[in-house]
């Protein structure tokens, strides 16, 4: 354990830990939920969709929660709640997380600001309230779904790109921070997914574009290796190095081949109608609680 890493941290094997896993409704966090429990992890779905989470949780044998990863008083009433069913948390996959699309100038301050309290304090929520009796019991490792958004800015999702670069650091940071006391931090960042997040925008034409069950897999696999980082897919690992050498007009040109600017000028509205909805409902009741 930990020999990809460089660090040994104490083992934690799939079968009987207990994990959490937010936005576990939908999407990725419903398939780490059941790759997880069919590892035998009792698995604890917390998302602000309850209908979502109850579906998922009784499809495949795990727990549902409601939680508004925005909220550290949210998060506390959930963590309370896991702790009581089940005594302890062995994993946290921080995955909720939102997408909005468009201009950066025609996006409105409240969906700015919940896409940060999302992506950024979502997390940054989680592991604050759930560190602690990690630390205490010398043993715990946390997942924070990020993106390659937080490595590579796009056009028409400036305020996610930032709220994803933010992720990156947090976990990166936290990690160094807790790793003395036998707590891993491992950040997951996935290119375009097949999921709501990403309907209505052209997927495909050079974009590099994996399924939840890919992420969710990676997610898994941490458990065995610990590493700080690990792209989706694989590949993806190198884009710091290119990042570093290669010329921004080279760069540029790579962008253009694979019209990085399609979330600006190629989304559907309608095939986009319904998770728009759910971001606008969001929102609001986000803006009605703080």
């Amino acid at each position: 354990m930990g020999i990809f890493s460089g660090r040994n941290y104490p083992e934690i094997d799939p079968d009987g830990a207990v994990i959490v896993v937010t936005g576990g409704g939908r999407g990725i966090g419903r398939a780490t939920a059941e790759l997880f429990a069919a590892r035998g992890a009792t698995v604890c779905i917390g998302d602000l969709d309850r209908a979502v989470a109850d579906e998922a949780a009784s499809a495949f044998g795990a727990r549902a929660y409601t939680v508004d990863v925005a909220s550290v008083e949210s998060w506390r009433r959930f963590a309370d709640d896991v702790l009581a069913d089940c005594g302890r948390i062995d994993v946290l996959v921080n995955n909720a997380g939102v997408m909005p699309l468009g201009g950066f100038l025609e996006e409105s301050d409240e969906t700015s600001r919940m896409t940060m309290n999302v992506n950024v304090w979502g997390p940054l929520h989680g592991m604050r309230t759930v560190l602690p009796g990690m630390v205490e019991r010398g043993r715990g490792h946390i997942v924070n779904v990020a993106s390659m958004a937080g490595k590579l800015p796009v056009p028409g999702m400036a305020v996610y790109n930032a709220s994803k670069f933010g992720a990156v650091g947090l976990s990166a940071a936290v990690r160094a921070e807790f790793a003395p006391a036998g707590v891993s931090v491992s950040t997951i960042l996935p290119s375009a997914v097949r999921t709501g997040l990403s309907s209505g925008v052209p997927l495909g034409g050079g974009m590099p574009t994996v399924d939840p069950e890919d992420v969710a897999d990676a997610i898994v696999r941490t458990l065995d290796h610990r590493r700080a980082e690990t792209a989706v897919p694989r590949y993806l690992a190198g884009w710091d190095l290119i990042d570093a050498v290669v010329p921004e007009s080279l760069l540029d040109l790579g962008r253009r081949l694979v019209d990085d600017r399609r979330a600006l000028t190629a989304v559907d509205p309608v095939g986009r109608a319904d998770y728009d909805r759910r971001l606008a409902r969001q929102s609001q009741s986000q803006s009605q609680t703080t």
